[in-house]
């Protein structure tokens, strides 16, 4: 995927005909220590999506000694790949901003008692 290509391209998250699919799928994945997926952990910063279906996520981890770092993000790339209609799928990890629990969305600090 031609990364230049990618943010020449990019149609606005929330109206692309994937986005939602592509959110239900990483909302299937959790955070092996914390009983909420990672998206309403705020784990995932942006899902860019192109005019060939081609995916750009940026996300982190909650700490960067995260146990699953290696194994997280490969999870969270296979399982966008098997969207319907996802032709490829670039996954950075990043780790600025920092994670912290502001990030986190109102459904995941309910059920984490943080109200």
């Amino acid at each position: 995927m031609n990364e230049a290509t990618l943010t020449e391209t990019i149609k606005s998250e929330a109206t692309h005909p994937l986005y939602e699919r592509i959110v239900d799928a990483i909302k299937t994945i959790y955070d092996p220590e914390i009983p909420v997926n990672i998206y309403d952990l705020g784990l995932i910063y942006k899902i860019d999506i192109n005019d060939k279906n081609e995916v750009a996520v940026e996300m982190t981890l909650t700490s960067p000694g995260c146990p699953v770092a290696q194994s997280l993000p490969l999870s969270v790339s296979d399982t966008i790949r098997e969207v319907e209609g996802v032709t490829d799928v670039k996954l950075e990890l990043v780790w600025d901003p920092p994670w912290s629990t502001d990030m986190m969305s109102e459904v995941a600090k309910l059920q984490l008692g943080m109200f």
